[in-house]
């Protein structure tokens, strides 16, 4: 199982509109593409917020050919969508992980 794993930090001001967002478009998007097979939210706790509100999404992947898959023919253009509804408000990084059992 491959895991794309995407921390963000927001600000509290658009907290609730965007994570509205992620649940009714972003999320649904991304999983719309059929490279992932299940998803995961999580807001971190035991975090200072003063500059922000720190969430976590991860989506699982059965396989890296389905990763690249998104990476490639859907990312940018998702990503691109997130920057046209948010600018600058948010900051995003990501990681690639593999599930060792």
């Amino acid at each position: 199982m491959i895991v794309y794993n995407i921390t963000l930090k927001i600000p509290a001001d658009i907290e609730a509109e965007w994570t509205r967002w992620q649940h009714q478009e972003h999320i649904p998007d991304i999983m719309a593409t059929s490279q992932f097979i299940e998803y995961k939210f999580y807001r971190l706790l035991e975090q200072n917020e003063s500059d922000g509100i720190t969430y976590v999404i991860q989506y699982f992947s059965p396989s890296m050919d389905h990763y690249n898959t998104y990476i490639n023919e859907f990312s940018a253009m998702l990503r691109q969508k997130a920057f046209a509804k948010w600018g600058d408000k948010f900051i995003a990084f990501r990681t690639v992980m593999q599930s060792v059992d």
